[in-house]
């Protein structure tokens, strides 16, 4: 294993993580305790020895050039038992939550396994059991890639795919084509052939900066419960429910931004954009889960454009001197006029109920989005099996009382 250059998007995360935290924290809870825990944790750091998307840490020594991912090795203390003196689920949560700002330093340990047992109470297992998260900076995987990583992690069999090494290009060329690009896409738009995006919406409640103490909830369902063409449809038309009954403001504009894998053969760890779709409050069930689809249905129409990926391979060749000089220039406490979406919902299929913790098995899995100075609620949705964890990630100065939303979403669930 050798060297290599960090892709421009990834660096644009690690760079910016300075400025607004963007671990993920993704959660395998697992019915019983493994018979021997010492065996099972050891038995997550040799899979990690094994597999060379793990055994990278971050080199960055020079302003003028990319990070570089460096071969490391595996250490004992990546993979940690915590012994917290409230063993129920909640409190689980409640301990993952007081760590969104405590990042890793991908310089150092690029991720990191947290695991609790004994755990009282988790949705759907039998008492006790196991719950284990996998931190990873967003640098380092996004949600499909990360799901891959903690699948491996578990005992999946399927590798991590490897990212591909390729020369970006040269800036100028590359941005010219970008451009060329665009042209046709707003042709294409203007045309009727694609429907153009959201747009903007005034900011609410929930874009308000995430202050205060944080707190992580989740509430579980099996796939057939959940109505609609898809699991992630089904949670948005639920979430525009519990939205418009607990916001006094009008909320004809209500929208949510959605991560969507973008296509083709990834170029980073992070291969996604987000898409803008409506979440229509006033109308019916039917009409409201029609609406929500078509909205996704024409971003990831967008995003196969050959502009989308024009865009992308302009923004790869992007100098590491300006893109370092972009990041620097964020200014997290400034507030938008507008946003593009109230709130985030990310939705990520985990795969088959077929991953272990030692000789415990995986009962559900779920995620929980970070937040931004303009992002106060976030929602996950992630499946494994049949089950469906629906999460949700907010901090005081946005939701008081996190428990009465969380009974809005359930009942609309």
């Amino acid at each position: 294993m050798t060297a290599r250059r960090m892709a421009a998007v990834d660096a644009q995360f690690y760079w910016m993580s300075a400025k607004v935290p963007s671990d993920e924290f993704l959660l395998y809870a697992f019915e019983g305790e493994p018979a021997d825990v010492d065996g099972a944790l050891e038995g997550v750091r040799r899979r990690a020895r094994a597999c060379p998307a793990l055994r990278l840490r971050v080199e960055d020594g020079c302003s003028l050039t990319y990070p570089r991912w460096v071969p490391t090795t595996v250490t004992p203390d990546q993979v940690v038992r915590h012994d917290l003196a409230d063993h129920s689920w909640q409190a689980c949560l409640s301990e993952v939550a007081g760590w969104a700002d405590s990042q890793l330093d991908l310089r150092r340990m690029p991720w990191r396994v947290h695991v609790f047992t004994p755990v009282r109470g988790i949705p759907g297992a039998d008492d006790p059991g196991a719950v284990a998260v996998l931190q990873a900076p967003h640098a380092l995987a996004d949600g499909v890639r990360g799901a891959a990583l903690a699948g491996w992690l578990f005992g999946r069999e399927a590798p991590v795919p490897e990212v591909p090494r390729r020369w970006p290009g040269i800036f100028a060329w590359r941005a010219a084509q970008a451009a060329w690009s665009h042209r046709g896409l707003v042709r294409d738009t203007r045309a009727g052939l694609l429907v153009p995006g959201a747009g903007t919406r005034p900011p609410l409640a929930t874009n308000a900066r995430p202050d205060g103490v944080r707190s992580m909830r989740t509430l579980v369902r099996h796939r057939s419960q959940l109505r609609g063409p898809s699991v992630t449809v089904a949670v948005l038309a639920a979430v525009s429910t519990a939205l418009s009954r607990l916001l006094p403001a009008p909320t004809d504009s209500l929208g949510a931004e959605i991560p969507m894998a973008k296509p083709g053969v990834p170029q980073a760890n992070n291969h996604f954009g987000n898409v803008v779709v409506g979440l229509y409050p006033r109308l019916e069930l039917d009409a409201r889960l029609d609406r929500i689809a078509t909205d996704l249905a024409n971003g990831r129409r967008r995003f196969e454009h050959p502009a989308t990926r024009a865009g992308d391979r302009a923004f790869a060749a992007v100098p590491a001197p300006l893109l370092r000089w972009g990041v620097s220039r964020f200014n997290s406490d400034a507030r938008p006029a507008q946003v593009l979406g109230n709130t985030v919902v990310s939705s990520v299929n985990r795969g088959p109920a077929d991953l272990r913790f030692g000789n415990a098995r995986v009962v559900l899995t779920a995620g929980y989005p970070g937040l931004s100075p303009s992002m106060g609620l976030t929602h996950g949705v992630h499946g494994i099996g049949e089950t469906i964890a629906i999460s949700v990630h907010t901090a005081d100065s946005v939701l008081a009382d996190v428990d009465a939303y969380l009974e809005l979403l359930d009942a609309a669930l």
